[in-house]
């Protein structure tokens, strides 16, 4: 009998909602995946086609242009794109864009922003990182100054998730430099036609080749007077500390998923492939591996599960999603090393889908929040 990986919160509702999103990462992104790890993204037509399918913002209200449904309506289609490795369209950061604006911004800019991100025509991005700062966001230095058209945005930003695609980028600026966390505002930068805004190179990464990432730069970029998200200044801290659950929730469901795909795959490939007379499954030491690989995909799945479950009640707490982000994150790291050496050297290689899963997930432990960061602050809240 088949060890059972399936969600805790799987219904039926949600099954229809996998299969939408099965059907069109198979016969959609799947096929597209090669051009677009060449060219460094994967193009708007199929931001919009997942928009068409209801695939995007699935947990935003109706009233703005989302699905009406809750963080378990994302899962299942970050899931199954984690579970093939297929990294180009980037939802979840979509998703984070959308869910700052619908907990923190002002009813006109739920309204202009988020019904075109629920069709995908408007690809979101957040911009924190900087050259000289990633996990420490007050060392931040743009700026949004205050002119009399609004404010003027100055500064670079790099790492840059949804990038080059992005039509809506939230912007982490200093509106008042005088003070730290109390300084900070998120800006909201319409791209299109937009003087002063451009975008660097697409970045050169070992994994997630399929993933538009770039520099951005802004150079006296004229915001209007309603630029700020919220309308107020000085709230970017608490708007990005609000939001950081829902942000490593995903990252964990993603990891758990990966597993379960790497799992899969050498489960196939040790039963297919021989090795001195039998398959490679029929050795003690492949079986253990993949008893044991097993046993840490199941642990992850309870655990994800759970803080899914707390996610969606309204009392998953900061300390548990660092828990999640910084455990599975890691052991998704663990556990693809393992099954890649039961692949020899076809592992190695890119053609393969535990080589993609290989390089793919180093970037796990480090966007989200560096698992040191998480470590410190899980320990914080002892």
């Amino acid at each position: 009998m088949a060890i059972d990986f399936s969600p805790s919160w799987m219904n039926e509702e949600l099954a229809l909602v996998r299969d939408t999103a099965i059907r069109f990462i198979d016969s959609e992104m799947a096929p597209q995946d090669e051009a677009a790890r060449k060219r460094g993204h994967v193009g708007h037509a199929l931001w919009r086609r997942a928009g068409e399918l209801g695939l995007l913002c699935a947990d935003i209200p109706e009233q703005y242009g989302g699905g009406g449904g809750d963080f378990r309506h994302e899962a299942v289609f970050y899931e199954e794109m984690a579970r093939r490795s297929l990294t180009g369209m980037n939802a979840s950061v979509h998703s984070i864009v959308a869910h700052y604006l619908l907990n923190h911004g002002t009813e006109a800019q739920k309204q202009r922003y988020l019904p075109p991100m629920a069709r995908g025509e408007l690809v979101g991005a957040i911009a924190m990182t900087e050259p000289g700062a990633g996990s420490d966001l007050q060392g931040i230095r743009t700026t949004a100054a205050r002119n009399d058209a609004g404010y003027l945005l100055n500064g670079a930003k790099t790492f840059i998730t949804n990038g080059y695609l992005a039509g809506l980028v939230l912007v982490v600026a200093r509106t008042d430099p005088a003070q730290k966390a109390k300084g900070m505002s998120i800006m909201i930068v319409e791209t299109a036609e937009r003087p002063g805004y451009s975008v660097g190179r697409l970045l050169d990464k070992i994994g997630m080749k399929a993933q538009d990432t770039t520099e951005l730069f802004f150079d006296n970029v004229q915001l209007g007077p309603d630029a700020v998200l919220g309308g107020d200044e000085g709230r970017g801290f608490y708007q990005l500390m609000g939001d950081l659950p829902y942000e490593r929730t995903m990252i964990g469901v993603s990891a758990v998923a990966a597993m379960e795909g790497a799992y899969e795959a050498t489960l196939r490939y040790t039963r297919e492939r021989e090795a001195f007379g039998q398959p490679l499954a029929d050795f003690q030491n492949t079986r253990f591996k993949l008893a044991e690989i097993a046993t840490s995909v199941k642990v992850a799945r309870v655990f994800v599960d759970r803080c899914v479950e707390d996610l969606v009640a309204g009392r998953l707490d900061t300390a548990s999603a660092s828990m999640v982000k910084y455990w599975t994150s890691d052991l998704q790291n663990r556990v693809i090393d393992d099954c890649l050496q039961l692949f020899g050297g076809y592992g190695y290689m890119n053609e393969y889908l535990i080589g993609r899963m290989y390089v793919d997930a180093r970037i796990q432990r480090i966007y989200g929040g560096a698992n040191e960061i998480m470590k410190e602050v899980i320990a914080r809240a002892l």
